[in-house]
């Protein structure tokens, strides 16, 4: 399989899309419908607290946990209201305001105001939340109440910048003269009648989501982004995928619809998969699925990567493993960086991983050599969707980079913490519970009279207590002055026993 192609696993239970570069799997997004993420999601929140300390105010949108919204994500127009609603003519529209008497001049409890998510709940944080309100479609952005008019960045070419801004500001006068657009970056080849098409459609969902906030609760969504086989086909696909594979009649049927609409160029793309082997055994994903939720990632020279996720950063740690070169260490070194540098650029991608990232390549000596490796890095990094930035190699030899945190990693996403070591990756050896328990049966003889001990344990103890420590048992045994039976308890994992006395 050559270049870019998109497969889609559908059930009625998970969504699954797949990019695959020449390939190999470089993006890997999920959607269960028991926990659909709620970035872009649009919510009627009430203010339940305000922190000046944080410069910030827990907004309920009807979840289990309060959002978080900081003064910086206040849009003017919650200002001016609010100013109106208090007859304080501190407000400015600009953030002066919020300079000078922090959160309490722009938010006030048991206000009520409307929201769109910017961050999924992650962890024991809630939602992030923002009172700018941006409305999507494929070429455009709409902002509400806005009156400029912005170009991605990542249209370079000046008489196209130059075209699109002013197509969108006569379409943006015509149709909707109160609000701000956004041209992304698929609009670069689009002509007026798909951003004519775009501002109107626009304009009447914000329409019906004005009439939706008038009869909302507070706590009730009143937008909900698209799911997520359409939401990719939006925001990702251009034109450089050569196929879109889909393996549900229905959801085939959705996307041709959805195609015809917004990128009709791609409709003789879209293939419907029936074959009776699952799409992604097909193309080797499931594999790399499992791969992905790995620590350790094997590279071609036969060094590796290890990569720990904690609350604070990723770290990446880069060996040679078996990798021996045929010259000299200092060649060694500089050809597995590089090699880490690519696979470093795809793993990010493909786990998700996001916040600040620390990586360990091998120390080098040579300066040139350093510069090659990030850049090799940088030129990994540049077909990633999501903002990142690198920084230069440390004095201690690190990287640190940032890749901006958008929806859950892939690791939490499919798996959860461990029942038995409870996350920590690592259990105490038997050895260590058998001396814990000598200690635990000398502090209960104390404590109490009894005519024998009964220890409940795991296999492991028990074998290492009737077999390299049946000397100290024997000892213990002798000191206490009563017997010790033993117990073998199936369920109890290596840490875990019990001293019960008969």
């Amino acid at each position: 399989m050559s270049g870019t192609e998109i497969l889609m696993n559908v059930t009625p239970q998970e969504s699954r899309v797949a990019l695959v570069e020449n390939g190999i799997l470089t993006e890997l997004h999920l959607e269960r419908s028991r926990r659909r993420g709620i970035v872009g999601n649009i919510y009627k929140g009430r203010v339940v607290r305000v922190l000046p300390g944080m410069d910030a105010a827990f907004v309920d949108i009807g979840l289990e946990r309060t959002a978080f919204l900081h003064a910086s994500d206040v849009a003017p127009v919650e200002r001016e209201e609010l100013d109106a609603g208090n007859g304080n003519g501190n407000g400015n529209g600009n953030g002066n305001g919020m300079a000078q008497e922090g959160i309490r001049n722009l938010l006030r409890e048991g206000q009520d105001l409307l929201v769109q998510v910017i961050k999924d709940p992650l962890g024991s944080k809630g939602a992030r939340l923002t009172t700018y309100i941006t409305l999507p479609s494929r070429n455009l952005v709409l902002m509400p109440h806005q009156a400029n008019i912005g170009v991605s960045t990542r249209i370079e070419d000046e008489s196209t910048r130059a075209r699109l801004r002013e197509t969108v500001e006569a379409l943006r006068d015509e149709l909707a003269p109160e609000h701000g657009f956004i041209v992304r970056t698929a609009a670069e080849l689009a002509g007026r009648e798909a951003l004519h098409n775009d501002t109107a459609f626009l304009k009447k969902v914000w329409d019906n989501l004005q009439a939706a906030v008038t009869r909302a609760e507070a706590g009730q969504e009143v937008y909900a982004d698209l799911p997520l086989v359409l939401r990719i086909l939006r925001d990702t696909v251009g034109g450089d995928i050569e196929r879109i594979r889909i393996d549900s009649r229905e959801t085939y049927q959705r996307v041709r619809d959805f195609l015809a609409r917004y990128l009709p160029e791609l409709e003789g793309r879209i293939e419907h998969y029936p074959g009776e082997r699952p799409i992604f055994d097909l193309f080797n994903v499931e594999e790399e699925i499992h791969r992905a939720l790995e620590r350790k990632v094997e590279l071609k020279s036969g060094g590796y990567l290890i990569f720990d996720q904690t609350e604070a950063m990723t770290t990446v740690d880069v060996n040679t493993g078996g990798f021996v070169g045929h010259r000299k260490l200092e060649e060694t070194i500089f050809k597995t960086n590089l090699e880490a540098a690519q696979a470093i650029g795809r793993q990010l991608r493909l786990r998700n991983l996001g916040g600040i990232i620390i990586i360990d390549f091998i120390d080098m000596q040579d300066d040139e050599h350093k510069r090659q490796v990030i850049r090799a890095l940088e030129r990994a990094l540049e077909r990633d969707h999501v903002k990142t930035q690198t920084c230069a190699v440390s004095p201690l030899g690190l990287v640190e980079m940032t890749r901006k945190r958008t929806r859950e990693s892939l690791e939490h996403q499919m798996c959860e913490p461990c029942p038995t070591c409870a996350g920590r990756g690592y259990l105490k050896s038997a050895e260590t519970v058998c001396y814990e328990l000598f200690r635990e049966i000398l502090r209960e003889v104390r404590q109490y009279d009894a005519r024998e001990l009964r220890v409940l344990a795991s296999q492991n103890v028990i074998d290492l207590l009737l077999d390299e420590e049946s000397a100290s048992l024997a000892e213990l045994q002798s000191f206490v002055g009563i017997p010790i039976r033993f117990q073998v308890e199936t369920l109890y994992t290596q840490e875990q026993f019990d001293v019960v006395f008969v």
